[in-house]
């Protein structure tokens, strides 16, 4: 199984990467994330260029079913947060199957 990078190890890399203090890096992460939240709650929606964007959805109540007893049961309607994976990130990872 593949192991997912830590947060300490993010920030390292990108300190790495530009040159700057591991703290500086970690204060920029976090600055990113305040910003794209604030930016869903206001505008529902963020984008990071080239990787995807966070986009604020509104469910509409729906009927379901109880699956131990078959029962329906309404599901009240509610706002959901998505992340829609960018065209050419999804390309560079999965590279599309080619028409024959």
């Amino acid at each position: 199984m593949a192991q997912k990078m830590t947060q300490t190890q993010l920030v390292k890399i990108l300190a790495e990467k530009n040159g700057i203090a591991n703290k500086a890096a970690k204060e920029f992460l976090e600055h990113l994330a305040t910003l794209a939240i604030g930016e869903v709650k206001k505008n529902g929606l963020f984008v990071l260029p080239g990787i995807g964007r966070l986009v604020r959805v509104d469910r509409k109540a729906r009927t379901g079913r109880n699956p131990a007893t078959g029962e329906s049961i309404k599901i009240p309607a509610k706002k959901v947060v998505r992340f829609r994976v960018a065209k050419a990130a999804k390309d560079a990872i999965v590279p599309p199957k080619k028409a024959k």
